[in-house]
């Protein structure tokens, strides 16, 4: 038995291999999570970068001298604002505006509160770090002139704040990194169904459309080998998806300034060790249903159909943990798809789990697995999937 499992599975590898194009897309799938996140963040951290200065073009800047000179000094690049500002604030040239109403001055000088504008896109992820720094500078002018007025009243400036809030943040270096690095986990386990996608509809849907299924069967072998041995072929080659992304990920982390952005992310061995343990079981539940669903189809074109609908699978526990965060409970990890997610969330957090959630989430995708590779050889014995390709 252990023979022709091994035989049905060199001979499924290997012909695998040697296609080429379908070899390339398999590759392709899980390397595509750590591109993405390579040129996101590069692109997110040349945003947020805090050592370019910020350059606020001003409505009216002769009207507030002080309110200038304090920008200047704090880093800001002045320049006079266009007359079409509005327009060229709304096509993404211009981050803010400041704008500097005529009775400003009056209004300062008299003592009352003086009013400015920002002009800003709001929808704009690009200008959001302009915006920010420009409300941040104009707060603590508006600050300091708030204690230098009480002070020439002679009223003490903490007058004005009855109650002061300080925040003590016990978060981890880890635990603030894994709140931006979210999709790690989520392209983890897409690849546990990239990897074997491809194979899963060639060896099933692919044989049955060539007619080939039906010779193979015909061999003094009993069904279980054959399945099993194409099953771990799958397995096989989603494994090395996995493998393949943990490694990408694991050399573009390394490269992306993401301390522009405010995280100090460490994802060492340890942590791409910890993540492979978690994510590397569902290779087995996923394979083995891709197999079970292929074997429906009728082609391997229909296959492909089937197994992309399926690949919604895995994308929607990082939605709903994105939108709406969880809080734990041990059965979760018994949930497949989600149980990964949720393991590999915690390793990249830096927490301590222990081996009962890994041990969960390994023997619920082995029930799946076995449930799947028992419905699929049931099919192989019907006339109706070893005949009918039409």
């Amino acid at each position: 038995m252990r023979r022709l499992v091994g035989t049905v599975l060199r001979k499924e590898v290997r012909d695998h291999l040697r296609d080429r194009r379908t070899l390339g897309s398999a590759v392709l799938w899980p390397l595509l999570g750590p591109l993405v996140f390579l040129v996101m963040f590069n692109i997110m951290a040349s945003w947020y970068r805090q050592d370019r200065p910020l350059e606020m073009p001003v409505v009216g800047r002769q009207h507030a001298p002080s309110l200038m000179a304090f920008l200047e000094r704090y880093g800001a690049k002045l320049s006079e604002a266009p007359t079409d500002y509005e327009a060229l604030v709304q096509a993404g040239t211009l981050d803010v505006v400041l704008v500097v109403p005529d009775d400003y001055a009056e209004d300062f000088a008299s003592g009352r509160t003086a009013a400015v504008r920002l002009v800003v896109d709001s929808s704009r992820n690009k200008a959001r770090q302009s915006v920010q720094r420009a409300q941040r500078m104009l707060g603590a002018y508006s600050q300091q002139m708030g204690s230098q007025r009480l002070f020439a009243r002679g009223v003490a400036p903490e007058l004005a704040v009855p109650v002061r809030v300080d925040e003590l943040d016990l978060s981890t270096p880890e635990r603030t990194a894994a709140t931006v690095l979210t999709t790690i986990p989520l392209f983890l386990v897409m690849a546990a169904f990239a990897g074997g996608m491809q194979l899963a509809s060639d060896t099933m849907a692919g044989e049955r459309e060539r007619g080939s299924l039906e010779p193979l069967l015909l061999n003094p072998a009993p069904r279980g080998a054959v399945v099993a041995g194409k099953w771990l072929a799958t397995c096989a080659m989603a494994s090395a998806g996995v493998l393949l992304c943990l490694l990408g990920y694991f050399l573009v982390v390394k490269r992306v300034p993401l301390e522009d952005l405010g995280v100090r992310a460490r994802f060492d061995l340890q942590a791409a060790l910890g993540m492979l343990a978690a994510v590397l079981p569902l290779v087995l539940a996923a394979s083995a249903v891709q197999m079970w669903v292929s074997t429906y189809a009728r082609s391997y074109k229909e296959a492909q159909t089937y197994l992309s609908l399926l690949m919604v699978l895995p994308t929607l526990p990082g939605m709903m943990l994105a939108l709406s965060p969880l809080q734990t409970q041990p059965w979760m990890f018994a949930v497949p798809v989600l149980g990964q997610e949720l393991l590999a969330a915690e390793v990249m957090r830096g927490e301590t789990l222990g081996p009962v959630p890994f041990l969960l989430a390994f023997l619920s995708c082995l029930v799946v697995s076995a449930v799947a590779l028992r419905f699929t050889t049931r099919l192989l014995s019907e006339e109706r999937i070893i005949f009918g390709r039409s």
